[in-house]
């Protein structure tokens, strides 16, 4: 995940059912070339429902050169041979996610407000760092509330791509950018609205 600009990263809704893999297209259509990574975020499903949830979005994916990030597990990403997996600060080490996946694969790491974490992140080989919540958010809750000079004082000092994360949105994505943030992560302010129109908004906000 290395780009010269900022990109948008997006996190499935915890419903990925329906018709979600057809909004999940028109939302990679949309933002061909500025939505480049797409997050697999679902919670209390076994690992074999999960699967089966998880394969047409990642034919879509795959189909778009979009890479496929897995949220929180392991397993699942082993199993899905998925791109990349994301891990929280409980969701196991480094180390032992590159042992599992093997060197190609995207291992990112949620650092919250802290750039001793994302250092730490860092040494111990992880891809790419989030930073976040940046503003309140309605997918997740987070009592962490960083401010952009997190980005900009990371983007300055090491070559790892970092996210910006919580609550972004067309309207105050424009500060992030500015501040030196890789992707900016979104969930709700896609997948709550016209998926389409909202991709557009978010190309058009993001020029610096």
């Amino acid at each position: 995940m290395n780009t010269d600009d900022c990109q948008l990263y997006l996190i499935s809704p915890l419903d990925v059912g329906g018709d979600f893999p057809d909004r999940l297209d028109r939302a990679l259509a949309a933002g061909e070339g500025l939505a480049t990574a797409f997050q697999f975020r679902v919670k209390d499903k076994d690992q074999h429902e999960a699967a089966r949830l998880a394969a047409p979005l990642q034919e879509i994916c795959a189909a778009r050169d979009v890479g496929f990030i897995v949220n929180d597990s392991v397993p699942l990403a082993k199993r899905l041979k998925a791109d990349g997996v994301h891990l929280g600060q409980s969701d196991g080490t480094i180390a032992d996610a590159r042992e599992e996946l093997g060197r190609e694969v995207q291992i990112g790491v949620t650092c919250h407000a802290s750039r001793h974490l994302a250092m730490e992140a860092g040494e111990a080989g992880a891809d790419y760092v989030a930073f976040g919540a940046f503003f309140p958010s309605s997918t997740k809750s987070s009592e962490h509330r960083p401010e952009p000079e997190i980005l900009q004082n990371w983007s300055a000092l090491f070559e790892i791509p970092c996210v910006a994360i919580g609550g972004i949105t067309p309207e105050n994505c424009l500060p992030l950018v500015k501040a030196g943030a890789d992707f900016l992560a979104v969930s709700h302010a896609i997948w709550g609205a016209d998926e389409v129109e909202a991709v557009k908004a978010f190309a058009k906000a993001m020029q610096k």
